[in-house]
């Protein structure tokens, strides 16, 4: 079973965020699911483009997917847990975290946001609640959907909206929209569903955005690690499985944070196990595609179509790729509705080292154009996508017979402040830029905090007037009080012996 699974970093809520990460990564996870909160990425701290930005770097460094999650207690009231929810009065106040946890999810390249509805307030009328609950739910959705970004929506026991019949009704009542979809989480099922836990998977399936998984018991809805409750997990994942479920799979433990690491790797062990999946952390052979405990994600040459083409067959929903290729082929104009689709069709998971599904499929029809049409199309498809569907473009460029004449996406990318696209501009399309701009390309990337090993040719390219660049700000740095990145200030050593400066 080639499940991917993650952790919530509500389970490590004495951590630092950043070392919450790295011992999850070093255990051997696939990804987080990041819930935002005071201590964990809050949203409503100073300077959160920037802390954003750092974030999606670690995360590209860790080879780790992310999930985010907005079940943060007392982030919004001090006094009152989880309040106010989409229910109360206060309502405006949990939809502006709703939306910002939507931007940031889509600065991250998350593969979902997921929520609740919260406990109705005994003052609000169900009425009231429920066309709250529908209003919120469909702006909500709206923007989630203009950012690429699925919803997930959690039932949760004892909440307005505690069981899959609860949802599907809201779905209705939202006009069953593509961005609005399921968060399923496994012990809930246990805990309240009249249906055996691996029939709620496969009811859900053509749902699911988001899963969360615990062991608990039938009517007691207390989250329990692996083994303490009473589902058999085996049948479980291999329903996941079966039906094709290719996001996170991650562990909600939030009330053992005291024993985090522990916990989290007896967890991965044992879902290892139950999905068949032999070795722990530290001995476990990576299938294809798959990144090893404690691998970072490499930057370079880019994959052939062929290569990528093959990857995607583990994934692809149904041959939905082959027919899209096919109508491609046939009409290139289709490309504009099928591009964005990617990613709902073939999922997020990373298929070989440093390249998710829905990247490889875009760069795939890409490469399908013909030469006299993949300039133009390209610079359509990256004008109008969003993050990820930019860097996909650009990250496709290397597999088109284009030479150097969609050299000014690079330089638009170069200007954001987008972590991943700048990465992604300096890949082996970049040997295109000139050196003027790849130097000042390089120079931002230390900025940034965005390490250098994204930087193709960086070796061969690296030349004694990038040198002086590096100097000038690392003296500007020390003045300050501070220190180059280590990779920066290896490559400036370096290249004071190579070139005697």
């Amino acid at each position: 079973m080639n499940l991917r699974f993650g952790y919530g970093t509500n389970g490590f809520a004495n951590h630092r965020l950043g070392d919450a990460l790295s011992v999850l990564a070093d255990l051997g996870y696939d990804g987080v699911a990041l819930t935002l909160d005071h201590h964990h990425l809050d949203p409503y701290a100073p300077g959160l483009a920037r802390r954003v930005s750092g974030l999606a770097t670690r995360l590209m460094e860790l080879g780790l997917s992310v999930v985010i999650e907005t079940g943060a207690r007392y982030l919004l009231d001090p006094r009152r847990k989880h309040a106010p929810t989409l229910l109360h009065d206060e309502r405006e106040v949990r939809l502006d975290f709703l939306l910002r946890a939507v931007s940031i999810a889509a600065d991250l390249g998350a593969e979902a946001v997921s929520c609740w509805s919260g406990v109705r307030p005994p003052a609000v009328d169900p009425q009231l609640a429920w066309d709250r609950l529908v209003d919120g739910c469909a702006r909500l959705t709206e923007a989630a959907s203009k950012a690429g970004v699925p919803v997930g929506f959690e039932p949760e026991p004892g909440m307005f909206v505690q069981d899959l019949a609860g949802w599907r009704t809201l779905h209705r009542a939202l006009g069953m929209p593509r961005a609005f979809g399921l968060t399923l989480d496994l012990g809930h099922c246990r805990c309240l569903e009249p249906e055996p836990v691996a029939d709620c998977v496969v009811a859900a399936a053509p749902w699911l955005v988001n899963v969360q998984i615990e062991d608990m018991r039938r009517g007691v809805h207390e989250h329990l690690e692996f083994g303490e409750g009473e589902i058999e997990f085996p049948p479980v994942l291999r329903a996941l499985a079966d039906t094709g479920y290719r996001g996170l799979v991650g562990v909600e433990l939030p009330r053992h944070s005291h024993a985090a690491p522990d916990v989290a790797r007896r967890s991965l062990s044992f879902l290892r196990a139950a999905a068949g999946q032999s070795g722990g952390a530290a001995d476990r052979a990576p299938a294809q595609g798959q990144r090893a405990p404690g691998q970072r994600r490499p930057a370079g040459a880019v994959p052939a179509p062929d290569v990528l083409r093959a990857a995607l067959a583990a994934v692809d929903d149904g041959g939905w790729l082959d027919e899209a290729l096919r109508r491609v082929a046939a009409d290139p104009s289709v490309i504009s509705r099928l591009f964005p689709a990617a990613a709902r069709r073939c999922g997020r998971g990373e298929i070989l080292p440093g390249w998710t599904a829905d990247e490889a499929a875009r760069a795939v029809l890409l490469a399908t154009l013909p030469a006299e049409r993949a300039v133009a199309h390209a610079r359509e498809l990256y004008r109008h996508g969003d993050a990820a569907e930019k860097r996909a473009v650009l990250r496709a460029l290397p597999l088109l017979p284009i030479g150097p004449s969609a050299v000014e996406l690079l330089h638009d990318a170069i200007r954001t402040n987008d972590t991943r696209l700048v990465a992604a501009a300096l890949g082996p399309y970049a040997a295109h830029l000139d050196a003027a701009a790849w130097r000042q390309a390089v120079v931002k990337c230390v900025f940034m905090g965005i390490p250098l090993t994204c930087v193709d040719d960086l070796d061969h390219r690296a030349d004694s007037e990038l040198a002086a660049m590096l100097a000038g700000v690392a003296d500007e740095r020390h003045a300050a009080g501070r220190e180059l990145p280590d990779d920066a200030a290896a490559l400036l050593a370096r290249l004071k012996a190579e070139k005697g400066i």
